[in-house]
């Protein structure tokens, strides 16, 4: 059975629930590559292959890692440690744009979450594609960004859903083999939403503004959930499990889901390869945050490896602001600058975004004045 196949089968057999969202556009459909890495390929197809990673420079020096934020000591002002990490938290925010967040205390939904990922990538073929993306949405299982028959391809594949904001959940793409993967992703979904609030409102402190300004503006906010495939690939130094970009959201929780690495981020024009801590939860500043904070915090150009023998999975919680909300400079940040960043609503940035095909920082050149 072919991809093309599949996929009309699976849409046959699973026309699930269909909720009241905004069609605002979807990516075409390409080979799964989970099941291309399967085969016995003695030459790698041209679309993967990526020329220009050979002249990057990357760094190999391990000391220099991004910083590892204990949110414990961040529960209560003033007590031991608060202003120290506080204070590190927005260095690392302005400085690197990621960092590493222990003792999150949602250790549990995570390794749940993990369980599921593992268990629904090892699904057959015609299993996953019961998820498969359809025209004009962005959920579903797939590949997202492919805009033109020509692009140049990453080697990996998503599982991407919007479990927030509740009402508009479209279970029509959520699994339901493993059994458990609906209940788990709900309960992840809600604690991730909580760390992600709890960051919100210690960025908001950093900034110089009430500590509700930004954790408001997320209360209602879209979340999506993106659980990433990277097969191995005998010419892993050729392609990109995902190609170089800054997330358009406003701030983004990676766990690892296994113990192959392969993220790296651009620091001074280099890449630097980021060893996660065993247990953290990796975040990033998003473009919605640097046009939030006018400036303030950037988010940082990053992009996904691939390795020679071993899949690597991992599990990105991207949030944004509802739909009904603005995207520009807080008023609160700019009564005395000249604001940096356009302001449009929610939805024209969401045709932005999805329309866009994973190009650097092309999205936040297109919202500078």
């Amino acid at each position: 059975m072919t991809i093309v196949q599949v996929r009309a089968t699976a849409m046959e057999e699973n026309t699930g629930e269909m909720v009241n969202r905004p069609e605002y556009g979807g990516s075409i459909p390409v080979d799964n590559v989970q099941a291309l890495a399967s085969k016995d390929l003695k030459d790698i197809p041209i679309r993967y292959i990526r020329p220009e990673i050979e002249s990057e420079e990357v760094l190999t020096d391990q000391s220099l890692q991004i910083p590892v934020i204990d949110i414990s000591k961040l529960t209560v002002a003033g007590q031991p440690g608060y202003s120290d990490e506080l204070a590190k938290l927005h260095v690392a925010c302005k400085n690197w744009g990621f960092f590493q967040l222990i003792n999150h205390g949602i250790s549990e939904s995570i390794d749940a979450m993990k369980k599921v990922t593992r268990e629904f990538f090892k699904l057959p073929l015609e299993e996953k594609m019961k998820c498969a993306q359809i025209p004009n949405n962005i959920e579903g299982y797939g590949q997202a960004f492919v805009l033109s028959e020509d692009q140049k391809l990453d080697w990996g594949d998503m599982l991407f859903l919007l479990p927030l904001p509740i009402p508009q959940r479209n279970l029509r793409f959520w699994p339901q083999n493993p059994t458990s993967f609906r209940t788990t992703l709900d309960e992840y979904s809600t604690a991730l939403h909580g760390v992600s609030m709890k960051l919100f409102k210690l960025i908001s402190i950093n900034l110089g503004i009430k500590p509700e300004t930004i954790s408001n503006i997320y209360e209602k906010c879209t979340q999506g959930i993106r659980m990433n495939y990277y097969p191995p690939c005998y010419e892993a130094d050729k392609v990109l499990g995902l190609a170089p970009h800054s997330d358009a959201t406003g701030i983004t929780l990676l766990v690892q889901v296994n113990e192959v690495e392969g993220l790296q981020i651009k620091n001074n024009s280099k890449w630097v390869p980021i060893k996660p801590v065993p247990g953290s939860i990796i975040v990033n500043i998003g473009d919605v945050m640097e046009i939030m904070s006018n400036g303030e915090y950037t988010s940082i150009e990053h992009r996904a490896m691939v390795n020679f023998e071993k899949e690597r999975i991992s599990i990105a919680g991207f949030h944004s602001p509802g739909i009904e909300a603005m995207i520009g400079p807080l008023k609160e940040l700019v009564k005395e600058k000249t604001p940096n960043y356009k302001t449009i609503t929610s939805e024209d940035y969401v045709r932005l975004i999805v329309n866009s095909k994973l190009d650097g920082k092309s999205l936040i050149d297109h919202m500078k004045i």
